[in-house]
């Protein structure tokens, strides 16, 4: 259980960093790329044995990785672009809402519990991210052009769960934990450098060093949210149905608070209603262990 409010806390510390980023103004791409490359760094430096590469290209999970990684920036733009065309509401309820697929993916793999206290309590968890996410009292409003980049991002955000759950079962060893998630982060932060180059070469890159600042503060709990994840995976008594919707359902709710303590957000009564759904089907889903 440790592990799993670990996850919840260091993901809910990118969300507090993310909203400064709009704060000073921050190069969201060039932070990001920065993050990977320091995330990355950290999954070496947490490794306690000696880098070698060949053994990690031989393991079963390093194409796994390679392609994770691709899938980690590409999200990342696709959630910039579906905040930008329909809203950050939509960008956080496609995200949060991703749950169902490795959760479906947990029950049908794996043949996880399916009790009903568990099944009201995702279902809840679904009705609590959408209304925490509402800024509106009107509710979500997509435009038919427009709608598929939220479906990529709740495909992709999908897609990543349930591979890091499916990679750790079957590939990851107890002591490679460090490094699979190092590497994962490596595949992303070479997409990105690339991405850099490419700017540079047409004349459009402008490094600032607050840039890079912003992307080391953010590195750090991205390595430790995903580390910390496997972990709680692992633990015996909690499947990973039961495990996504607690850790999903949490962040949103740490998030929220943040949000209102931090940064003096103000929530509509959808809001409420939201958070006090999502506290219940933490206990309903947790309770159903």
């Amino acid at each position: 259980m440790i592990y799993l409010i670990l996850s919840v806390l260091a993901s809910s510390l990118i969300f507090i960093i993310f909203k400064l980023f709009s704060k000073y103004n921050i190069d969201t791409l060039q932070a990001i790329i920065v993050n990977y490359i320091v995330a990355s760094i950290s999954g070496i430096i947490a490794y306690s044995e000696p880098i070698d590469i060949v053994y990690i290209s031989k393991q079963g999970w390093f194409y796994g990785t390679m392609i994770l990684g691709v899938i980690f920036i590409t999200i990342f733009n696709l959630m910039a672009i579906t905040t930008q065309r329909n809203g950050l509401s939509v960008a956080a309820v496609a995200t949060k809402m991703s749950i169902a697929i490795p959760v479906v993916f947990g029950i049908v793999m794996y043949k996880e519990s399916t009790g009903i206290i568990k099944i009201i309590g995702i279902i809840i968890a679904f009705i609590a991210v959408y209304m925490t996410s509402m800024k509106t009292a009107e509710g979500i409003s997509i435009k038919r052009g427009n709608l598929i980049f939220p479906l990529l991002v709740f495909i992709g955000s999908g897609i990543i769960d349930t591979s890091i759950k499916f990679l750790e079962t079957h590939y990851v060893g107890k002591n490679d934990v460090p490094v699979f998630s190092a590497t994962i982060f490596g595949f992303a932060a070479i997409v990105g450098v690339l991405t850099i180059v490419y700017k540079a070469i047409t004349g459009t890159l402008k490094i600032s060093f607050k840039n890079i600042i912003a992307g080391i503060g953010l590195g750090v709990p991205n390595y430790f949210s995903i580390y910390f994840l496997i972990k709680a995976l692992r633990y015996e008594s909690m499947d990973s149905s039961t495990v996504f919707t607690i850790n999903n359902v949490a962040i949103l709710l740490v998030s929220t608070f943040a949000g209102i303590l931090f940064f003096k957000e103000r929530l509509i009564l959808k809001n409420w209603i939201g958070i006090v759904l999502a506290i219940i089907s933490i206990i309903l889903v947790a309770f159903s262990i």
